[in-house]
Formats: structure tokens, sequence, C-alpha cells
């Protein structure tokens, strides 16, 4: 039977594993005839629970899991049986129509059911619980549903899945075939989560040729899209060229003539720096230019005037707080009160919070005008919290829209501010800071706080590092720990970190004691680590502190792969602290409520943002709906969304920048030696406010300490700076 082609059909029960980079899955089927169910592999990504499938494929034996059906392509069918009928219709692909009332539909109609909503949809109120309202509904979710299967028929043979074909619909429409026929390479840029491979496959079966135009210039835009997404501002231009190249393997003539082209169109800026010939996307070349030329201008208009005796400020401050400040605080508050740009940066327990609150304090009580911002949520409200002074997103502070894809604060309406503090500088990427440097007035003074050992942004560029290497801008390096932060091991072992020095390590052979608050339990075995660190989340950690490990326990690792990567991880972390509850199945992934659950990228409709950590509050399968509370307010994820939005029990440790949590358990193990460095693990240490748990072997924390490597980003906005 093996090695011929064949057709087999069945529905689909469930999704037991996918691959979301590359679609193959294994599925489970009902297939008539066959008492036991079928197991199928392939590229079936999307697929759901409850969908009639017809597979084209053969029968495979595999050595470890027997025999399986090996796809080669595949069709969603109209169901053929009266059970198959009722998955259908109640697998949550027709909104408003969940099992309950699928049941009650071909109860009633029967194998008619399908002709009856398309036909004669009057009829469907004869069924108990289905009036007017959700008789709309449900033909409304119909007629969407069939015109997304036009689409997803088209999509699918040229290798496309359900669920992107939702997306590709949402975005385009009616035009969504027409937009594809023209360009498949637009949605590598346009829809979340399909990349330049598979617009390339697209492209392949539309019958472009691989030495098109076209295609060599989707190819150079993926390259450097793929660049800015390691943190580079540009590229040199040969090795732009042999990049691309390799990965179209077509003639370098090809790539060097797509780079010409598409700087002809103003979508490339090719520039010679010093002995470089650099190629930057038009976007990130104006945000680094733009950048440099408004710090300029800042820098060079006078602040506006303000009378001040700074020693009896800082008296009146430190009588005030009962406090005496360091040498180092004071000269930071001076420097503040008298430079248009200023950088504070340093590590935990080096008083950032407290020279923060003084310059608040001082310039507050002479009528200057303040405003506060950080790039993330939780960073805004830490810094609230911190300064008793309301601070904001740079999103909020900045007034994006959403509908127009545009701030509303800039040139022409610019903030109303004498002096601007931005916290956690060092999670700001270059485009951000640009718009966020347009808003701000000439006259304006700014604070840039930050500490510039974390991990760089997760978006382009290297702002912070950048500012201070410039010499252009005036820089407070803060390196004394004060008193009260040496009692916490936590801050004093950030610092020996950084140092490139191994922590202090408390023993917890038999759980963390009274005090300490940073422990190191070793576990040579990957296997062993993950045990422990489980029941160290589950159990020792919540009696000992009488925390909340759902939502004040946060484990943060290197990397996303491997079983203490944070993929693995958060599968056994939600089936051991949230194993029971409605839930709704997207692929691989099960969403419950009460689940944590973490944003991914930025969807300004939503207004939700990377990084952004929620709760399920609950899970809608008639409406496939999951409804998730973020940061005091709720955000309702239609199943096509919802690949934006991951668990949350355990992320990478780059996720988590700008944010704080109660306790933080960390896993290293020499599986992530790609991963282990000196910033990383300091950036993972600073991120825990009561209590730090490592869990793992020594010799991976030894190599994390020692490899004080850092990756460098290409980036030219220091030497724009300096030269300006």
């Amino acid at each position: 039977m093996a090695g011929r082609v064949q057709t087999l059909e069945g529905v689909l029960e469930r999704v037991t594993f996918v691959n979301e980079e590359n679609g193959w899955s294994v599925v489970r089927l009902h297939v008539a005839g066959k008492k036991e169910l079928v197991t199928a592999v392939g590229s079936l990504l999307g697929v759901q629970p409850g969908e009639s499938l017809r597979l084209t494929g053969n029968w495979v034996q595999d050595r470890k899991y027997g025999e399986q059906f090996r796809v080669e392509s595949y069709l969603t069918v109209k169901p053929a049986t009266l059970v198959g009928m009722e998955r259908y219709l109640g697998s949550g692909l027709v909104r408003g129509l969940g099992s309950v009332m699928a049941s009650r539909l071909v109860k009633r109609f029967g194998m008619e059911t399908l002709d009856v909503i398309e036909h004669e949809p009057w009829r469907l109120t004869h069924v108990r619980g289905i009036g007017p309202k959700r008789k709309a509904r449900i033909l409304a979710a119909w007629e969407e549903h069939k015109a997304v299967k036009e689409v997803m028929v088209f999509l699918q043979s040229h290798g496309v899945s359900t669920t992107f074909a939702v997306k590709i619909f949402k975005r385009y429409g009616q035009k969504a075939i027409t937009v594809v026929k023209e360009n498949p390479y637009r949605l590598a840029e346009e829809i979340f989560g399909i990349g330049f491979l598979t617009a390339d496959r697209i492209a392949s079966r539309l019958g472009i040729e691989p030495t098109s135009p076209q295609r060599a210039e989707a190819g150079v835009l993926h390259v450097l899209g793929e660049l800015s997404n390691e943190g580079h501002l540009f590229c040199p231009r040969e090795a732009l060229v042999e990049r691309a190249a390799g990965i179209l393997e077509i003639p370098v003539e090809g790539i060097e003539a797509a780079i010409d082209a598409l700087a002809g169109r103003d979508q490339l800026v090719l520039e010679q720096l010093d002995a470089t010939p650099a190629v930057y996307l038009a976007s990130l070349h104006a945000s680094e230019a733009g950048v440099a030329s408004r710090l300029r201008a800042i820098l060079d208009a006078p602040a506006a005037p303000v009378e001040l005796d700074l020693e009896r400020a800082v008296a009146w401050f430190e009588d005030r707080q009962n406090i005496e400040l360091a040498p180092q605080q004071r000269e930071a508050i001076r420097r503040a009160v008298t430079s248009k740009v200023l950088v504070i940066t340093g590590g935990p327990g080096t008083g950032k919070t407290t020279i923060v609150n003084g310059i608040l304090r001082i310039l507050c009580r002479k009528g200057r005008r303040v405003q506060l911002c950080a790039p993330t949520g939780r960073a805004a409200k830490r810094l609230a919290e911190t300064t008793g002074e309301e601070a904001r997103t740079i999103h909020r502070l900045l007034e994006f829209n959403p509908r127009k894809m545009r701030f509303e604060r800039g040139p022409e309406a610019p903030l109303e501010a004498d002096l601007l503090v931005v916290d956690e500088t060092s999670m700001v990427d270059v485009v951000l800071f640009y718009n966020l440097l347009k808003a701000v007035p000439d006259r304006c003074q700014l604070v840039l706080v930050g500490d510039v050992d974390q991990l760089p942004s997760v978006g382009p560029g290297n702002v912070l590092r950048d500012l201070i290497g410039s010499g252009a801008v005036d820089v407070v390096r803060l390196t004394e720990i004060f008193r009260q932060a040496q009692a916490s091991l936590i801050v004093v072992n950030a610092h020996a970190v950084n140092r490139g020095q191994m922590p202090r390590l408390a023993p917890a052979a038999d759980g963390p004691g009274d005090m300490a608050d940073f422990f190191f339990i070793e576990r040579d075995e990957p296997e062993a680590a993950l045990e422990t660190l489980k029941e160290v989340v589950q159990r020792r950690i919540p009696r000992r502190f009488g925390v909340d490990p759902l939502r004040e326990i946060q484990v943060l690792t290197p990397m996303h792969k491997g079983l203490l990567g944070s993929r693995n991880l958060n599968t056994e972390l939600q089936a051991l602290l949230n194993p029971r509850g409605e839930t709704i199945v997207r692929g691989s992934r099960i969403y419950r409520v009460g689940d944590k659950v973490m944003q991914v990228r930025n969807n300004y409709d939503l207004e939700v943002y990377n990084g952004d950590i929620g709760q399920i509050a609950r899970v809608d399968p008639v409406e496939r709906q999951v409804t998730v509370h973020v940061d005091g307010r709720e955000v309702v994820y239609d199943a096509s969304d919802l690949d934006e939005l991951v668990l949350g029990y355990a992320c990478s440790v780059h996720k988590a920048q700008g944010s704080e949590y109660p306790v933080v358990v960390i896993p290293l193990h020499t599986q992530h030696y790609p991963m282990l460095q000196r910033n990383l693990l300091y950036t993972g240490l600073t991120r825990g406010r009561r209590l730090v748990v490592l869990v793992g072997s020594r010799r991976a924390l030894a190599i994390a300490v020692k490899n004080s490597t850092v990756r460098q980003r290409n980036s030219w906005l220091a030497r724009r700076l300096g030269e300006a």
C-alpha cells in the first residue's frame, strides 16, 4: 500500500502537533470504515477540528509511530454524513454556531442543513434558540465564510493554509485573489505569520520566474527586513548581495539590479559610510538621520529659563524626603536642571529612581511642565508608582491613531512639556525614538534614563548605547550601590555578573531560606532541571514566600526551543498551573480561561503591543473569540488573531525587558549555549524584585558570566551625532 498516490477523506478529530514556522502538522482523523483514528502528516497548518478533509498522498510506515498517511495536498469538502455535518457546523468555522446549536440544526434539517442556510434562511427560526438577531448573525457569518472559502480554495491550491486565508481575506477582502496574483510577495510584508519563503512558494506556483526582477527585489527587501529584526539599521552592499543571492539562488547581477531599482523608487537609500557602501531601508535611514537632526536642534535651542538656587533646591528635596544624596546623585540632578539632553545610566540599586524623583520635585515646584513616559505599559506603570506622577507609554503619549496608522503628536502638534523624562530607554528602538523626538519642542529638556548594560531594544538600532558613545549629549553613569541595596543578593549578584564575576550562590537543597532573595539550584541534566523548575514554581516558592504562582512568578529563559525553551515550558506550566477550564484550540495551542498570555507583535487596532502580558478572562467557542485582561482593560481576539497571542508562563529574557516581577525563575543549561551571554543573564537577574532563582548547571552559568561578547549592530547614529 505504501508509495501509491491515494485519496483519503475523513473528519478531523484533533491536531496533535504543528510547526507554525513551516506548517508541518500531525493530525488524527475519523475515516469511514476504520475503527481507529488515522494519523496524517504533512503541511496542514490552519486546519481545525471538525473540518471534513480530502487528502491526497500516500501511506508510509514510520519506524517509531507506525502507519501514517503522508499528505501532498488537501481540500476542505462538504460533509457527507450527519455526524460530519454537525461537527463541521459546530467546529467554529461559522461564527454564531456552536456545538449545541449545530446539533439542533442538523437534527431538524439533516443533510439539507447547508441548503437551508443558503437558500431558505427563514426556516432557521423554526429551531429553538434562533431568533431574528441570531439568524442575521449566522447568515452574515455564512456569507463571510463563503467569501473566505473562495479565497481559501484558491490559496490552498497554492500552498496557503486555512488560517492565513482568513487573514488574507480580512486584509484585502474581495480583492484578495487579485492582490495575490499581482504580487504574492506583498503577503510577506503585510500579513503577520507569512514569511518570504511561503510567499516565494506561492509566487512559484503562480508562474513567477526564479530570476524575475520582482522576485529579486522582494528577496532584497526580505533580507533587509530580517537584518532589521536582528537590530541592524543598514547592511554593507557586498554582504547584502551575497546573502540575497544565496537565499534566492540567482546570479549576483540580478541582486545588484534589484538594489538599484529599489533605490530608484526611494524604497532603499544608498550611502557611503567611510569606505563602506551601505544599503538602508528608506524608513530606517529616515529614522537614523532624523534622530541626529532632531537631537542637534534640541541641543542648539536654549531651554526655557528657570530661576533656581540649585544648592537650596537639593537641600529642600533632601529634607522633604528625609534622605542624604550621594555626590553622584547631586551631580545628576544638577546636570538635569542645566543640560538640554541628559542620559542617566546605571544598574539596580544605584539610585536612578531617587534622582528622577529629585528632578521632578524640584522642577515641578518651579512650575515646569513635565511629562513622563516609557516604552511599555508595565514600565510606564512602574514609573508612575515610583514617582507618584502620571506616566504613559510612548505610543499613548504621542496619541497613536490605529485607523490612520500614525502619531497625532508631531511637529505640527508638539508635546506641551518643558521637561520630558523617558524611562527604560535601552528598550527604545530608533524608529520609535525618532517619532518621539519629532514631537519634542526644541526648547524642551530631555532626560533619558536606562541601563546601557542590559540587552538592546528588540527593534532596530542601539539608541542608548549610541547616544552615550557619540559624545554629543551629557551622560551621568551611576556606579555606587547604596547601602539598602547592598542587602539584596539580587542587586549584588547582578553587578557581579556585569563585572564578569560569578554570583554568590546560596544553597537551596531544602527550599529557599527566610531572608535571602537569590538562589541557585544545581541540576546538570535538562530533564532534572525541568522537573525541579516545575516543583519550585508550583510548590516551593509559593509555600515559602506566599506568592501566587500564576500572577507573581515569571519564568524567563534564554531561548524559545528545546526542553528548557519557552515553548515547552509554557506547555508544561499550563498543564501544571491551569489544567482545567473552558478552552479554544488553535492548531497545537490550547487557550484556556485563566491562562497567562503574552502579545508577540504590535497590534494597533487592538492597542496591544509586543510583550504585553494579560490573563484570559473568557473564551467563546461559538464566536471563536478570546477575551483577555490587559492592563486593566478587556481585549477581544478573533480566532485569526490568536497567532499573535502565546502562553506567558515562560518567556524569553528579551521579551521581559522593561518589566519587573515579584519572583523570577531562570533555567540555565548548556542547551542554551548560543544565547549564554553576560548581558542576557544580567538583564534576566534585574527583572526580579523580591526573589530570583536559577535552576541549571554551574557550567552554563560560568559560560554566561564569562561571555561578554555583545553582538554589534550596524548603526551609524553615534557617528552622525558625533560629526554634527
